[in-house]
């Protein structure tokens, strides 16, 4: 039965079948790829199909048992991240019509959660925290041949994203230095840079911090980072979360997710240059709408509406996965805008509207605004938008009683950007990933990944959450693959153009349909897409693009068929 429906969903994209990345370094996430001059049309279309999936049986319930992916393009092989079991499973793809499990590498005698992995030349990097997330971590070296351990370097707080750089020489670690749960210990984030340019054995790290940063937070709080954590440095605040490298190494992108910026980390010092504040995205502004409210119709109703519209709230871009490309010498940076927020037993950020006392006449024209139904219930932060000068950041704030608010800030822009190397933005997608999942699967919109019959549950928070991320190439076209972790699936877009992206395809892999038993036994399909990996035609055995998925709540990891179509011209372009 359609669900009710408050606002016109025309989606004005037509969908087009375009292509994807295929150059030898640029497979790899956090990679980059280099492309010619942007040429007036498309040359070719692509489709994904489901080709595959491994299934490992193990349905989140804490830790994902399919995360992070990998490729090693030599033996046909994907390495996916099961933090559940604190390993690595190695996936034969050899047919990649039956993905199968063939070995795995046991990280768990080497300290705590497994986060990321990265396969290039004849080594496996897997980045492994300490069993107490504050202290340091590690990554540790695997020979891809017969998977045994060969060494291992001592990184910072929480290795969470590890990446090589095209030419293989150098290992970039984002260590996020969260804090432990009352808030009491904060480590610092970082990035290690590790030399491998005299091999594992010889292996050096270097750690590019935030200290140059400290003393500036008032500076940097002016200019848009945000530094909010309790008595928190900027060192100690900020959160590496992902890395893109520049297509010709020469430097990378790091995003701090809470802290809605990116760093520019140089590659040629290995010191952090630059952090660069994204902005806010005005939900006001036209193709900027959301749906902000699991009850839209009123207090009452539970199943809520899709109501996508225009409200006065700016959405903070805090993006998860970025990935870097370049078009006619100009280097471009792809993020997917998730949104985070600390929730932690001793600080949290993260409130209502409706639990927030509003400055008077801010919102005077929605005298409904913190109803249930309007924005009552969108999750934003309290850390921004105060107008009485009280601190939000302090323990010892009572934030319902002695805080006012002119302004309000969401998490996360539900949409994903593109940026000039400079920190620019030269696109964004709007509200096209709402109206998109609207019109595909209305009865399913805005529901989460751990429950069906869920319909518009996550509106309220960061709706679809885009967190992950790959870019890929075929002949002339660059596109990005975006993965939607709470109502799944993945979005396509040409992107060759960086300022004019089209829309190509929305696919999604789940059973919206299965019983709750069904879910809890990992028969409902595909749960909560993580991490993506494009392997190029040249690099897959079926001599076809194609794209894997880690889906980390339902433990299954899935290849993608992309299927390639010529155009033999502009009015060839759209197929549908």
């Amino acid at each position: 039965m359609m669900k009710r429906t408050l606002f016109s969903l025309a989606i004005a994209a037509a969908t087009f079948a375009l292509t994807a990345c295929n150059d030898s370094s640029d497979d790899a996430p956090g990679g980059g790829s280099t492309m010619p001059a942007t040429e007036a049309h498309p040359s070719v279309g692509i489709e994904l199909s489901v080709l595959s999936s491994y299934r490992t049986g193990l349905v989140a319930g804490g830790d994902s048992a399919a995360e992070i992916v990998s490729y090693d393009p030599v033996n046909h092989r994907l390495f996916v991240i099961n933090a559940a079991n604190v390993s690595v499973d190695v996936l034969d793809m050899k047919d990649p019509a039956a993905l199968s499990k063939m070995s795995t590498i046991d990280a768990s005698i080497e300290g705590g959660s497994a986060n990321s992995v990265a396969v290039q030349g004849n080594l496996v990097a897997v980045a492994i925290e300490a069993n107490v997330k504050q202290a340091n971590g590690k990554v540790v070296f695997y020979n891809l041949t017969d998977l045994q351990k060969v060494g291992e370097v001592e990184v910072g707080a929480l290795p969470d994203m590890v990446v090589f750089t095209p030419d293989g020489n150098k290992v970039l670690v984002a260590n996020e230095g969260e804090p432990n749960s009352d808030y009491t210990v904060d480590p610092q984030g970082s990035v290690s840079v590790i030399d491998l340019s005299a091999g594992v054995a010889g292996a050096t790290v270097k750690t590019a911090d935030f200290t140059a940063y400290n003393g500036q937070e008032t500076q940097l709080r002016a200019n848009g980072i945000r530094i909010f954590g309790p008595g928190a440095s900027a060192a100690e605040d900020f959160e590496p979360e992902y890395i893109a490298v520049a297509p010709d190494g020469s430097k990378a992108w790091v995003t701090l997710q809470e802290n809605n910026a990116v760093a520019v980390l140089d590659l040629t010092t290995d010191t952090i240059t630059q952090v660069l504040p994204l902005g806010y995205k005005d939900h006001m502004l036209a193709g900027n709408e959301l749906d902000p409210s699991d009850r839209d119709l009123n207090a009452s109703d539970k199943d809520g509406a899709i109501h996508i519209a225009n409200w006065p709230v700016l959405g903070m871009y805090q993006p998860d996965s970025i990935y870097s490309y370049s078009v006619a010498g100009k280097t471009y940076y792809v993020t997917a805008n998730e949104g985070d927020s600390r929730d932690y037993d001793g600080f949290t950020e993260e409130f209502r509207v409706k639990d927030l006392t509003l400055k008077a006449g801010s919102f005077a024209a929605l005298p409904d605004l913190q109803e249930d139904h309007e924005l009552g219930r969108l999750r934003v932060t309290a850390t921004l938008g105060v107008s009485n000068g009280c601190d939000p950041s302090s323990v010892t704030t009572d934030i319902e009683a002695d805080c006012e608010y002119d302004t309000l800030y969401a998490y996360g822009a539900r949409s994903f950007s593109i940026w000039s190397d400079d920190g620019a933005q030269v696109f964004d997608s709007g509200s096209d990933f709402e109206r998109i999942t609207a019109e595909k699967i209305p009865d399913n919109f805005n529901s989460t990944n751990d429950e069906n019959n869920s319909f518009d549950s996550r509106s309220d928070d960061k709706g679809p959450e885009p967190e992950g991320l790959v870019l890929g190439q075929i002949k002339d076209q660059t596109f990005a693959f975006i993965g939607l972790e709470r109502v799944g699936g993945i979005m396509v877009y040409d992107i060759t153009d960086p300022v004019s992206p089209v829309f190509v395809q929305y696919i999604n892999n789940r059973d919206f349909g299965a019983s709750e038993a069904d879910l809890l036994s990992d028969m409902a399909g595909d749960l909560g897409p993580e991490g993506l990996y494009f392997i190029a035609a040249d690099k897959s055995p079926t001599g076809e693009p194609l794209l894997a998925v880690g889906n980390e709540v339902s433990g299954s990891t899935t290849l993608y068929r992309i299927a390639v179509t010529e155009l033999a011209g502009e009015a060839d372009t759209a197929t549908e």
